[in-house]
């Protein structure tokens, strides 16, 4: 997954939050970064065809933009599945927004086939929590 990906995922996100198109202050916050970073961004996206963008009105994904994004959330929910559900990394959330950017089509798969990804992934991820819902963290304290 790339920065891209890491954008198409979060406007995919905002979408659904809002309910509409995405704007970029939310995409900012979402992503920690600047407004015009998130801007010069969507331009790229636009570009290749993943996004469209209206001023005062937000970003929304295209058709492909759409795919590409749900492929982008499934390999972070594998990731953040793995770390919390099999390592049981109590920081998993900030492992998986680290390692995302660099685990790639292969890696993924075959940490999917150690977590046992539901067939809904990656609707069952909860926009409003941040996680998926299957999650299962580590609980400090717990034994």
């Amino acid at each position: 997954m790339n920065t891209g990906d890491q954008y198409l995922k979060a406007i995919y996100l905002a979408q659904r939050l809002e309910d509409g198109p995405a704007a970029t202050g939310t995409l900012a916050d979402m992503l920690e970064v600047s407004p015009a970073s998130v801007n010069e961004m969507i331009g790229k996206l636009e570009d290749r065809g993943l996004a469209d963008h209206e001023k005062y009105k937000g970003v929304t994904l295209t058709d492909e933009g759409i795919v590409r994004a749900e492929d982008a959330l499934q390999t972070y929910c594998i990731i953040e599945r793995f770390l919390a559900n099999v390592l049981e990394v109590q920081e998993y959330r900030e492992e998986a927004r680290a390692l995302e950017s660099v685990i790639d089509d292969t890696v993924a798969e075959r940490l999917d086939t150690i977590i046992d990804r539901r067939s809904e992934c990656p609707d069952c991820f909860d926009a409003e929590e941040d996680k998926c819902e299957y999650l299962e963290p580590v609980v400090e304290g717990a034994d």
